[in-house]
């Protein structure tokens, strides 16, 4: 794969809260919110997966797992990492991309001006070690971005979070479907967290029929609400 190569359906485009996020004319759809990418990426994967975990999950905080579905930009990723290498929390993160970036995409998002300097430069020098195989980024966090489709993904690991942050529905319906999230939720240890932006009606009664305990909670600016689910323990 020739991460150099460039991808003219691609564009870098600003967002409302300054933030940028990526155009795909293919797909026909930001990567993040136009209300906001880094509020999005803050408020739906950081604070309402990783730190409700954190939060409520009554083990062992000094380790954690995982698991995004759409490792897209990379922003849900260095946040997370950012914050875990300033808790000293040891990290362990697998994206699933099936499209991932070239290093000069990511390089062009700007969101070095989000997270500590040495997690912006690390995850630069390491994207395409990444993209083989899992990669330490620093003392405490390693990455590796799975160049996979979803349906194909397998791992002997269980995560203790899922952060889908597929495309929406409209555009990707198989990222959406209950074979999909029957799939997705596989990886999903007990007493894990999966959060996401999107709340359906679907969505919800999937992951009920799973045996999760789904909630509401409130959605980043541009949505009212989004969805959180616990896995039994």
């Amino acid at each position: 794969m020739d991460t150099d190569q460039p991808a003219p359906h691609l564009q870098i485009v600003t967002t409302s809260d300054g933030s940028n996020t990526i155009y795909n004319a293919l797909v026909g759809e930001n990567y993040h919110s136009r209300h906001g990418a880094l509020q999005e990426s803050r408020h739906v994967f950081v604070h309402s997966g990783l730190e409700y975990f954190l939060e409520h999950s009554g083990t062992d905080n000094n380790n954690v797992s995982i698991l995004e579905v759409g490792f897209g930009t990379g922003l849900n990723f260095l946040l997370t990492a950012d914050l875990c290498t300033q808790q000293d929390i040891n990290l362990i993160y697998t994206g699933i991309e099936a499209y991932p970036l070239t290093d000069a995409m990511l390089a062009q998002t700007g969101y070095d001006q989000y997270v500590a300097a040495p997690i912006w430069q690390s995850l630069l020098q390491n994207y395409r070690k990444a993209l083989l195989s899992p990669t330490q980024l620093n003392s405490r966090v390693q990455l590796q971005v799975a160049v996979t489709p979803l349906e194909d993904f397998a791992s002997a690991i269980k995560y203790d979070v899922i952060y889908f942050d597929a495309f929406a529905a409209i555009h990707q319906p198989e990222m959406w479907s209950e074979e999909a999230i029957t799939h997705t939720l596989k990886f999903l240890k007990p007493g894990g967290v999966f959060v996401t932006y999107a709340i359906t009606g679907n969505l919800k009664r999937t992951i009920k029929a799973l045996g999760l305990k789904v909630e509401k909670a409130p959605g980043a600016p541009g949505k009212r609400e989004m969805l959180r689910a616990v896995s039994n323990l």
